[in-house]
């Protein structure tokens, strides 16, 4: 399957918001990013209510499962968004992605223990995947190259727009005392969603050569694999358990590069886990990027409202200004010149650790929830999401950009995959980190310290993609 442009577009076509904006091109534009809006809104309103849903059914040790199986279940929609396109073509692709998610939601607003709201969360995150990675996907299928980086950007500036919903939809419902609500109101905003999608989207993808992709189930399977086995591990009170969960992850993960390098089915396009070629390094700082920011995300609300006396409602406004931060950064170096994007590149990494350094340190320690303890931390936040917004539209565009043409259907997948899957690593290992820190001890002492000890270890996840960004600015200063 090829997704070109349906229509061939001017050498010299007009590559500005105005034409993202403007024609056939606008109502294109507001169906994928409503796509993407519907996944960051369930994010979001999932990280603000799980607090609440986790006191009334119970499960506190599962907290991060809720995250981890949801981002693994997104990893296997994800992989499938192609061979859903080439298939069904994006009209119905579109509509059986949004029924799955719908039905993960119903099962989540029904939940009456922790296993049915688990169940859900896999049907919620199937459907997302699907939805997050065709929207990339489709990109290619109906704009000319000219208008991708700023549809990239379009794409990455939904997740504020949902900063705006998710959290008031958990919040609201959380306060009060009816959680339930928030997931059958997710449920609801399916139905104009895919009225929409059937409405403006294509019917098919256009010219099919002969057969269809294949999918990468084994590769597939390793990465859902490594995640649940590292959530299992983080879970057991023995420290042995959960050494010995991360030795049998880097195996599973040595086995998908080993695979994913020589077998004829491939998850993600050549060169994307050899070091030294022009993919890897793009992979590495997608990765170091997605992981800083998905911790943070992920225990935010939690330790809020724990240890700052935060409303399920504030914490999930403060824990979210990363995603406004991203937004802006997003939109506001959408058309930066290879210098600034450079100068973006090595600048993310650098924010992101400086944030998440602070944040260990100040968040551990208590306060009394005025807005004046408040401020730093809503700046930390901030300056992270605008570090990784300014850069993240290029990377993803980049990737595209230097694939090899028979790869850029997998690369288009690969963008939601590769985040997808580090995101699952954050939740796993960092509730590894949490629970043997002290928070399943449910006591104020155990949260101050599994607060610091998940900021402090994830630190050097940023670190090292300093090294990395520097020698992506460095052949981009060549171009």
């Amino acid at each position: 399957m090829s997704f070109q442009s349906a229509k061939t577009s001017p050498l010299h076509a007009p590559t500005g918001w105005a034409a993202l904006f403007s024609g056939g091109n606008a109502a294109r534009s507001i169906t994928l990013s409503a796509g993407v809006v519907l996944h960051a809104i369930n994010l979001y309103m999932a990280m603000t209510v799980l607090p609440s849903a986790v006191r009334d059914i119970g499960g506190m040790r599962y907290y991060t499962w809720n995250t981890s199986l949801f981002v693994a279940a997104s990893i296997v929609g994800s992989s499938l968004s192609a061979r859903a396109l080439g298939r069904f073509g994006p009209r119905t692709a579109y509509g059986i992605a949004t029924a799955i998610f719908a039905t993960g939601a119903v099962l989540c607003a029904t939940a009456p223990a922790m296993p049915v709201m688990l169940a859900g969360r896999v049907m919620q995150g199937i459907g997302s995947g699907l939805l997050v990675s065709m929207a990339y996907a489709v990109i290619r299928l109906v704009f000319p190259p000219g208008l991708w980086p700023r549809a990239m950007s379009m794409l990455s500036s939904m997740w504020g727009v949902a900063t705006l919903i998710g959290p008031a939809i958990g919040g609201l419902f959380a306060g009060l005392g009816a959680w339930r609500m928030a997931f059958w109101t997710l449920a609801a905003l399916c139905i104009p969603f895919v009225l929409l999608a059937i409405g403006v989207l294509p019917r098919t993808t256009g010219t099919q050569p002969p057969g269809r992709p294949g999918v990468a189930w084994a590769q597939i399977a390793l990465m859902v694999g490594s995640v649940l086995c590292l959530s299992v591990a983080g879970s057991s009170p023995h420290v042995w358990a959960n050494l010995a969960g991360c030795l049998v992850v880097l195996g599973l993960f040595a086995c998908l590069v080993h695979l994913d390098r020589h077998h004829r089915t491939r998850l993600l396009p050549a060169g994307a886990l050899t070091w030294g070629s022009a993919l890897a390094p793009l992979y590495a700082l997608m990765g170091c990027l997605a992981l800083t920011v998905e911790v943070i995300e992920i225990f935010a609300p939690l330790f809020l409202q724990d240890l700052h006396h935060q409303s399920p409602l504030t914490a999930g406004y403060l824990s979210v200004l990363m995603a406004a931060g991203w937004s802006t950064g997003a939109i506001l170096n959408a058309g930066a010149p290879p210098p600034r994007v450079a100068r973006a590149l090595v600048a993310a990494p650098a924010l992101g650790l400086a944030g998440i350094l602070f944040l260990a340190f100040y968040l551990s320690t208590p306060t009394n929830g005025a807005w004046p303890a408040m401020l730093p931390v809503c700046l930390a936040f901030l300056a992270v999401g605008l570090g990784v917004g300014a850069a993240w539209p290029h990377l993803l565009t980049r990737v595209l950009m230097v694939a090899q043409p028979a790869d850029r259907d997998l690369a288009s997948a690969s963008l939601t995959t590769v985040q997808l899957y580090t995101t699952a690593l954050a939740g796993a290992w960092a509730g590894m980190i949490a629970n043997i820190a002290g928070l399943a001890d449910g006591n104020v002492a155990g949260i101050e310290q599994a607060t610091f000890w998940v900021f402090a270890l994830f630190a050097l996840i940023p670190a090292s993609g300093i090294v990395v960004a520097q020698c992506i600015a460095r052949a981009t200063r060549a171009r």
